[in-house]
């Protein structure tokens, strides 16, 4: 059992940048892997970034070279920080806590922060 609040979400103007946080009600060192995850109205929930507690991150095609994720394990926090924003990424963001790293029984999710990216 893992329980996860995002925060940091809003409106903001194309190119801009916002930084959302995502805190563990446990320990995220004992987590194989935190990520984050995206849907828009009418799409499928899309994987943004994943990290795993080795440190080893993935992004989608989508948001590389965009979109930055870290943690700090002291604080149970997961980070991604989003620049250059598009319209395209507008959705509601989910954390995603990927506890064994296999068995999908065990992945727990956050209740989403929604990013709007508008002029």
């Amino acid at each position: 059992q893992v329980q996860l609040v995002e925060s940091g979400g809003g409106l903001v103007q194309p190119g801009g940048s916002l930084r959302l946080s995502c805190a563990a009600s446990r320990s995220i060192f004992s987590i194989y892997a935190m990520g984050w995850y995206r849907q828009a109205p009418g799409k499928q929930r899309e994987l943004v970034a994943t990290i795993t507690r080795g440190g080893v991150t993935n992004y989608a095609d989508s948001v590389k070279g965009r979109f930055t994720i870290s943690r700090d394990n002291a604080k149970n926090t997961v980070y991604l920080q989003m620049g250059s924003l598009k319209p395209e990424d507008t959705a509601v963001y989910y954390c995603n806590a990927d506890v064994t790293g296999w068995n999908t029984d065990y992945d727990y999710w956050g209740q989403g922060t929604q990013v709007t990216v508008s002029s």
